[in-house]
């Protein structure tokens, strides 16, 4: 199934890659374009002409997607996300920059997780100050394959647990685009257990785990970000730089110090296309301390890193992470587009600045327009890794 999927947006890609630069879709307004809120009040008979008048005058833009999945991470599951777009329209150019927006799902699965996350970045006093946070609760049955590189699927281990974690920051503006400012972050593991014990030791049992893991400490920020929109950017650059020490005063079980560096830029390629050739780099780092197993930087754990790899397939306390997605509208009503991409990972071997291989990874998705006022898509992704690793990825607005 997967290479008769696989197949299939091939052929339709390589047609629209080599037509692109013949068409010209430069300035579409965006009350011609259509999305999945529309193909719904049509089939229930709604008057669009109406409706579409109501909605462009919202201030707040409001996306919601129930749906039935599978991922690698979780098999079959039950999931229903949502995002709320708070912005103050400039009606002559359209543009969408700095606007607040609000990110929810909940989800649960046929491996009994339960999974909620909720995202935020709240823009205040004229967008002169910004609240970023990220709260998340998990009940997990997961697992993980050990440290390092080179592990297998042998390898894997099944863990138990329930995670809460709070991460809020507030940044003040120094400069147009630049903001710095602060916070503080709390990782919370509890119920910690290896399902099963192994012949041998494993790795998670090997660096050392008791029931319980608190990491508390507080997070200095800076951001750079000139892109038009934050949930689809059809242009601009973004940097977030979080150094985050944590702190036994604070409570931490221990001391320890992490440092995620967040880059991405958002290129029309052609210039004349509505097509976007996206880059990112997001990389995690250790700089001092021992953290907690279930904290060091893992593949697809804060972002959806590595598309290709299960969430926990790599892990270690450095990771660099690469990629490149090339997104094209298949559709001159912007309802329909796809999307291949590219990601090279790589972690330390532990305890060490050492980064002996790369795990590559790459597949091809599926757009769909879900509100085209926010340009919120929803995405069905399907990747493949080394090792025979591969499967569906969806999200609600774009991975990066």
């Amino acid at each position: 199934m997967g290479f008769r999927f696989g197949s299939i947006f091939i052929f339709l890609f390589i047609p629209i890659c080599l037509s692109a630069q013949k068409t010209i879709w430069r300035n579409v307004p965006t009350d011609s374009l259509k999305d999945l809120t529309e193909v719904v009040m049509k089939i229930l008979h709604k008057d669009l002409k109406a409706e579409m008048a109501k909605r462009r005058q919202k201030a707040v833009q409001i996306g919601f997607f129930p749906g039935i999945g599978y991922t690698l991470q979780t098999g079959f599951a039950v999931a229903v996300s949502a995002n709320a777009v708070f912005y103050r329209k400039d009606t002559k150019t359209e543009d969408f920059a700095n606007f607040s927006t609000v990110r929810l799902s909940i989800s649960y699965s046929q491996k009994n997780q339960i999974i909620v996350p909720l995202k935020s970045t709240l823009f205040f006093n004229k967008s002169h100050t910004i609240l970023v946070s990220d709260w998340r609760y998990l009940k997990y049955p997961t697992y993980t394959y050990g440290l390092g590189m080179y592990t297998g699927p042998q390898d894997s281990t099944l863990l138990n647990y329930h995670y809460l974690k709070i991460q809020s920051s507030v940044l003040f503006q120094v400069h147009p685009h630049l903001y710095i400012g602060g916070g503080y972050i709390l990782d919370y593991f509890w119920s910690i257990e290896q399902v099963y014990q192994q012949q041998t030791k494993s790795d998670f049992q090997k660096y050392g785990s008791g029931p319980t893991s608190l990491s508390s400490g507080i997070t200095l920020n800076v951001r750079f970000d000139t892109r038009d929109n934050q949930v689809n950017a059809y242009k601009g650059i973004y940097t977030n730089i979080i150094l985050a020490p944590r702190f036994k005063f604070l409570g931490s079980d221990m001391n320890w110090t992490s440092l995620i560096l967040d880059f991405r830029t958002y290129i029309r390629f052609p210039g004349r296309s509505p097509n976007i050739l996206a880059l990112w780099s997001y990389n995690w780092f250790t700089l001092s301390g021992k953290p907690p197993y279930l904290t060091l930087p893992t593949t697809g754990w804060d972002y959806s890193t590595g598309r290709g790899y299960i969430q926990g397939r790599f892990r270690s306390n450095n990771m660099f992470d690469t990629e490149a997605e090339y997104r094209v509208q298949l559709t001159r009503n912007g309802l329909l587009g796809m999307v291949a991409f590219i990601n090279f990972q790589s972690f330390s071997n532990i305890d060490t600045w050492q980064f002996p291989a790369i795990a590559p990874g790459g597949g091809l998705g599926l757009r769909l327009k879900l509100n085209k006022y926010s340009r919120t898509n929803v995405d069905i992704d399907y990747g493949w890794g080394r090792q025979g690793s591969r499967g569906f990825f969806v999200n609600l607005a774009e991975v990066f």
